[in-house]
């Protein structure tokens, strides 16, 4: 039996530098704020499932040498693959409050609803973030 590959500090911080990447440009496009506001719950919903099927895959289905029954897990999900869903949101979470985007493109919107268009564009961005997070995770 083969022992169980454990998911390192640099893998996460590869995922960071992919998530980080390809989350910037959406995070600051008005476009992806205006599109958040006419989301409904299952558009988000739908994106979530989205993003987990994308870096599932991109971890899994991609990369024949990488078999997710031999990582650690965490009831039985891979930690590889909560590190970068972890990563996807977070990064576009990070980004979306360091630069204020909520401030400036939803200024006119009341807290309450401000919160609920945030957090359908952190659904748009981390589309984008998760490819960014599972490619250098791959290619490194």
């Amino acid at each position: 039996m083969k022992q169980r590959q454990k998911h390192k500090l640099a893998d996460t911080a590869q995922q960071i530098v992919g998530g980080f990447l390809l989350a910037g440009p959406f995070v600051v496009t008005q476009e992806v704020w205006m599109l958040a506001q006419n989301m409904t719950v299952f558009h988000s919903l739908f994106l979530v499932g989205a993003i987990m099927t994308i870096g599932y895959g991109g971890l899994y289905g991609a990369d024949d040498g990488r078999d997710p029954a031999r990582e650690a897990a965490v009831l039985g999900i891979p930690v590889r693959f909560i590190s970068v869903v972890i990563v996807a949101f977070g990064s576009v979470g990070v980004l979306a409050f360091a630069i204020t985007a909520p401030d400036l493109f939803l200024a006119e919107l009341s807290p309450t609803d401000r919160l609920h268009v945030t957090l359908r564009a952190l659904s748009v961005a981390s589309v984008f973030s998760v490819v960014g997070a599972v490619t250098t995770d791959s290619l490194f």
